[in-house]
């Protein structure tokens, strides 16, 4: 294993000599949670020719940290102060001017709710400036963003613009993955426009009012109580209910859409069935097509339950990341269709074991659209933004259809029908849905 690693460091050394310097810049750590992940990669680096002991600051690549989990990102700090105080690891951060860090949306949101992964996120960006300002070199945030909401998805502006006080500051790096790439830069026009909102974006968070401090200062304890009780609301669920896993795996097309290869991935990390070890992308990608949109916005009814609605307001108003946050939940849950989803319920064998979860993940989202409908102030999900409810109204004829398809088929294949062209129109729905969603998986 060690020898595989090296001789992808080798290739690495080699596209440096033919290409150049800028060839390749950085190596991501994956699931950092410990110093020693990161000064492992120059240790490498050092047996490929990269890295000299005795010119640290040479070194062509620099290795990030991806903090991806809650719990890594809450010991996130400890983390990058622990790295930044090697010799080795500061003078290639010092050389280059800034220290490379990626935060992941997917993993944290799988591992606590979408509220809980936002505001770690926020809280875990704050803490690394600090760090970096501390080490006297300056950040850059790689944000590990998918299509859907689930996995950090939405608007790119508003994404940037709910950024912390001084964490963008002129730079700023992100993932576009999946459908998105085309959605969004498939055509000339599109991609200019995109890229120029992403530019303003960046501008505004950079010379405009640095008021997220004092938001934060201000709305922090209300945020930080509102995370919790959605995280533990979220993990009674997912974590602790009892066939929960069997629910998702048959109320859903978990199973079709590992089968089908589709993704470039294996669906789990490991051979267990544990949600623990289900990769975020068929997570999200199967609760969208199943049209629960679950990683979208399950937790936050319960969170909100008996927080002042007046401060809950004002914090939507005037907080860019708390706005944000709302009005992603808003656009993804009109998305949703309860009415479809206890459709998919109806393939789990077990009906007692279907009515409970549905009803439990049901309720969850009245209580949701209840509190989303009451800090907007609106009668109806995206009350205050008509052009996009049209549009999403617009594709939904086109996409119900299919999911009813999607429905007849799985259970048909389920039951033991090995007709290809029952694999094939499974295959076919799928992808139609997805088109129809755009930000789902």
């Amino acid at each position: 294993e060690t020898l595989k690693e090296r001789a992808i460091l080798q290739a690495a050394a080699e596209a440096l000599a033919t290409f150049g310097s800028q060839a390749i810049r950085t190596h991501i750590v994956s699931k950092t949670d410990a110093a020693s992940d990161m000064l492992e990669v120059y240790l490498l680096l050092k047996e490929v020719g990269l890295y000299d002991p005795a010119a640290p600051g040479a070194c062509p690549i620099q290795a990030a940290p991806l903090f991806e989990t809650i719990d890594d990102l809450r010991a996130a700090r400890a983390t990058l102060e622990r790295v930044l105080a090697e010799p080795s690891a500061r003078a290639v951060a010092e050389a280059r001017g800034v220290q490379e860090v990626m935060i992941g949306y997917s993993d944290s949101n799988k591992d606590g709710s979408y509220l809980t992964s936002g505001w770690e996120l926020h809280e875990a960006s704050r803490a690394l400036l600090e760090v970096t300002h501390a080490a006297g070199v300056r950040l850059q945030l790689f944000h590990g963003r998918g299509g859907a909401v689930g996995r950090g998805g939405g608007s790119a502006f508003s994404a940037v613009l709910g950024q912390p006080a001084g964490t963008v500051a002129g730079r700023i790096r992100v993932t576009e993955q999946g459908e998105v790439i085309a959605n969004k830069y498939g055509e000339p026009e599109v991609a200019q426009r995109n890229l120029d909102a992403l530019t303003c974006g960046t501008l505004l968070a950079s010379l405009g009012p640095q008021s997220d401090a004092d938001y934060s200062a201000e709305h922090g304890a209300t945020a930080a109580r509102l995370s919790a009780a959605s995280m533990k609301a979220y993990r009674a669920l997912v974590y602790e209910t009892p066939g929960f896993v069997d629910y998702f795996r048959a109320a859903t097309p978990i199973a079709e859409i590992a089968d089908l290869k589709i993704g470039s991935r294996p669906a789990s990390r490991t051979a267990s069935p544990a949600i623990e070890d289900l990769r975020a992308i068929p997570w999200v990608f199967s609760w969208s097509q199943s049209r629960v949109m679950l990683p979208g916005w399950f937790g936050f009814g319960s969170a909100v339950q008996g927080e002042d609605p007046a401060e809950l307001r004002a914090m939507a108003e005037v907080w860019p990341f708390f706005r944000t946050v709302v009005q992603n939940m808003e656009m993804v849950m009109a998305k949703a269709d309860m009415a479809i989803a206890r459709r998919y319920a109806g393939l789990v064998p077990d009906a007692a074991l279907a009515e409970r979860i549905y009803d439990a993940i049901h309720a969850e989202w009245d209580r949701t659209v209840a509190a989303v409908l009451s800090i907007t102030g609106q009668q109806a999900l995206l009350g205050a933004q008509p052009e996009l409810d049209r549009l999403i109204r617009q594709r939904m004829p086109y996409v119900e259809p299919l999911n009813h398809v999607q429905i007849e088929l799985i259970r048909r294949r389920r039951a033991g029908d090995d007709d290809p062209r029952v694999r094939n129109g499974i295959l076919l729905a799928i992808n139609g849905v997805a088109a129809g969603l755009r930000n789902s998986g």
